[in-house]
């Protein structure tokens, strides 16, 4: 996580801050409760090929806005090589099937243009701009269909 974090390429479009330590990085992931408030969470992404952490992927619950949004991070050696697609699209459909998710949000920079296209791909629309830590942001949207689910 600590030399995920700290890749400013990485981080461009995210608005978070590098962590400034290995100790910073272990208490954010000790502290982290989405898990146990809401059984899901961001969850590690493993490259079967190697074994390795190449990154992270999941749902988020945000009390503020009452939304679950989809995200991802992910090394730059491993973009655009569809990981961010596929483990996103099996995050959303946990959601759905499993969380009883009824709608996820994807928020993105209107600069990140490989993020908004993963968002597309996985079937969300775009809902509307908004104010992303003084950037222009978008929010895409998917909804559960109920017939599918």
């Amino acid at each position: 996580m600590l030399e995920l974090n700290n890749d400013p390429e990485v981080l461009k479009f995210t608005g978070d801050k590098a962590f400034v330590s290995v100790e910073e990085a272990r208490i954010f992931l000790e502290n982290y409760n989405q898990y146990t408030l809401h059984g899901f969470g961001r969850w590690a992404v493993i490259q079967k090929s190697t074994g390795n952490f190449i990154g992270w992927c999941g749902l988020k619950y945000s009390a503020t806005t009452d939304e679950v949004d989809i995200g991802f991070r992910f090394f730059k050696a491993v973009w655009n090589q569809g990981y961010a697609t596929e483990a996103a699209q099996k995050c959303i459909e946990l959601g759905f099937e499993t969380f009883g998710i009824k709608r996820i949000v994807g928020r993105a920079m209107v600069d990140n243009i490989a993020s908004i296209k993963v968002l597309e791909k996985l079937g969300l629309t775009f809902l509307k701009e908004f104010d992303f830590d003084d950037d222009e942001g978008v929010i895409y949207e998917i909804v559960c269909n109920e017939k599918e689910h």
